[in-house]
């Protein structure tokens, strides 16, 4: 059977469309059906299925009941393979902050409705400091992580300070790492005495910004 032949300039012009509609997709927290999908892409419906039929089939792409498109499962597996590439380069800032402050130093990253904790670093010259472990999950909307994260949405850098929301007696100071597309992520620091915002706050959003130039 003879293999279709593709040109170099029509391969990249469907690989371009593949990864628009893919981003379509991301950014539509409701799903988009075809049509939609073919009407933001600019081209036909028969077109918009094909590339469906591809990326379902690496499960970057899932159709739910209703018919719209959502992403798949595969996104997921994608980011993950991402995270060790964030941490290596997040880990610098993150040791500093931790040293700085005295107090436990995070970064934490959004997954749906969940803040999952991606990289922790303890600092080595306190006698007593809480004990935060990687890949500790908790609501999106408890904790200065998660709030931090909800508060960069609306493209502030602010940095956001809790009281015992996740652990009672605890302190926590984080600011949102802006400017890195695809990823809504924070960095804070979490301590059982009180921190100050006026002291710890600039240090916090400095070290987000140094993630965020680093990604």
């Amino acid at each position: 059977m003879t293999q279709p032949v593709f040109r170099s300039g029509e391969t990249a012009q469907t690989l371009d469309r593949g990864l628009r509609l893919l981003y379509l997709v991301a950014d539509a927290p409701e799903g988009l059906t075809v049509t939609e999908a073919a009407e933001r892409l600019g081209v036909g419906r028969a077109v918009v299925y094909r590339l469906v039929g591809s990326l379902t089939a690496h499960g970057l792409v899932r159709r739910d009941s209703g018919g719209r498109l959502r992403l798949g499962a595969g996104v997921l597996h994608l980011a993950r393979r991402a995270h060790p590439l964030v941490v290596a380069a997040a880990l610098p800032a993150l040791r500093r902050l931790a040293e700085e402050v005295g107090a436990t130093a995070h970064l934490t990253i959004a997954e749906g409705t969940e803040a999952v904790a991606l990289a922790v670093v303890e600092p080595t010259w306190t006698a007593f400091h809480v004990a935060y472990r990687a890949g500790s999950r908790h609501p999106l909307a408890r904790g200065a992580a998660g709030r931090a994260i909800i508060a960069g949405r609306s493209g502030s850098p602010d940095p956001v300070t809790t009281v015992g929301e996740l652990q009672a007696g605890a302190f926590g100071v984080a600011a949102p790492v802006l400017g890195v597309e695809g990823l809504e992520a924070s960095v804070g620091v979490v301590a059982l005495g009180a921190l100050s915002l006026a002291e710890v706050g600039p240090l916090v959003v400095a070290a987000a910004a140094a993630v965020g130039a680093a990604l």
